[in-house]
């Protein structure tokens, strides 16, 4: 039995981090039909199933996951070493695929991607926006822009920007319903609940001493969509919990006001989360760079803009 080449490595871990066939054969440039045939070569020569075949979506055996683990180390060494050989010309190349929420991909993360490839025109980024949750080990996705606390231990986080979430609300809401002047106040007032991630939602937690507390708040407005909680908040419909990248410029020109100001949030910073088992490409880690050179300008910027 021949052994494996470095093309059927390179070739695998392109197909194990692409969502289906049909986006493998456009990576390749070529049909659905000659991705599968080579795929089965590969299979008969290892004696096992590596994917499971679907055109839309693309699920890996127990046996494909172990090629493509090895596989993904395999290539990004190579990667490595083309790109010192080709850093002589200061050109980075290839394809980075970006995951981010829907709301900071909008309003920053999109506008920065595209000032990136402007300059690297050989890089071609892939943003995907996308509210829910991900865990990016063994996803196609080079890079997940993400809010919050780091729980896998398989990946790595490098921060972009510090940051927290607020309590706030409306002058009009409270100037009908009050302010809340503790936490335990809380339960008398109408709050707006943002769905995310895999967590108890409908929990908020705050600082006190170096205590963390947890308050369960109650709605009938609940979105998985950040904009749209923070449209029902400007309307007075109640208190949300939003970042503050998103809400200082409304804090700033008086559109919502910070509820609780003296009451600490557990820090929610954003960062650039990928898998910690191989090496990033240098375009992968250009592209960190570049966002975390400007995301802090651009979020600035737009909280000062309010001002002006």
């Amino acid at each position: 039995m021949s052994g494996a080449s470095t093309d059927d490595v390179t070739f695998f871990d392109i197909v194990a981090r692409s969502r289906s066939l049909t986006e493998a054969a456009r990576e390749f440039g070529v049909s659905v039909s000659s991705v599968s045939k080579r795929l089965a070569q590969m299979e008969a020569r290892l004696g096992v199933l590596l994917v499971q075949r679907s055109t839309r979506r693309l699920t890996l055996t127990p046996e494909g996951e172990r090629y493509a683990a090895g596989a993904s180390v395999i290539a990004a060494q190579l990667e490595e070493l083309e790109d010192s050989i080709a850093e002589q010309q200061h050109e980075l190349r290839g394809r980075v695929h970006v995951r981010s929420t829907i709301g900071l991909g909008r309003a920053h993360i999109a506008p920065l991607v595209a000032d990136f490839v402007e300059r690297n025109p050989r890089v071609q980024v892939d943003l995907d926006l996308s509210s829910l949750p991900l865990n990016i080990a063994g996803t196609g996705f080079d890079i997940d822009i993400r809010v919050g606390a780091l729980q896998d231990s398989r990946l790595t986080a490098t921060r972009l920007w510090v940051n927290r979430r607020v309590l706030c609300a409306s002058p009009e809401y409270l100037r009908r319903n009050g302010t809340p002047a503790s936490l335990k106040e809380l339960e008398q007032h109408t709050c707006i609940i943002l769905r995310e991630n895999e967590s108890d939602y409908a929990l908020w937690r705050f600082e006190t001493g170096d205590k963390e507390l947890a308050i369960r708040v109650a709605g009938n407005l609940i979105s998985n969509d950040g904009d749209v909680i923070t449209q029902w908040c400007l309307a007075g419909r109640g208190l949300v919990m939003r970042s503050l990248w998103h809400v200082e410029p409304l804090l700033r020109d008086g559109s919502l006001i910070q509820v609780l100001p003296d009451i600490q949030t557990p820090s929610a910073d954003i960062a650039a989360v990928y898998a910690a088992a191989a090496p990033l490409p240098r375009r992968t880690r250009a592209v960190i760079d570049h966002l975390k050179a400007n995301l802090g300008r651009r979020i600035t910027a737009a909280a000062q803009q309010c001002l002006s």
